[in-house]
């Protein structure tokens, strides 16, 4: 069974504080109302080497069951 792939409606944007670099470009991220997420950098950020570092305020796009989140600016 093939999932459809989410549109831009469909993909919450928040915005969080790095807590925690993880290896691989992978981030533990604190979001407004407090919950923690595991984020990595999106492939644009990448592409342009974007530095994110401890204590960055980021813009997320979050999975459907927010858990599991892609970093896509820093603010």
């Amino acid at each position: 069974m093939q999932r459809a792939p989410l549109n831009d409606q469909q993909k919450q944007k928040v915005t969080g504080v790095v807590i925690e670099p993880l290896p691989d470009a992978t981030f533990r991220v604190q979001l407004e109302d407090g919950t923690v997420v595991l984020a990595y950098l999106a492939g644009k950020m990448r592409l342009h080497y974007v530095k994110v570092m401890l204590g960055d305020k980021v813009t997320l796009e979050l999975s459907p069951d927010r858990a599991r989140g892609r970093i896509v600016y820093r603010n």
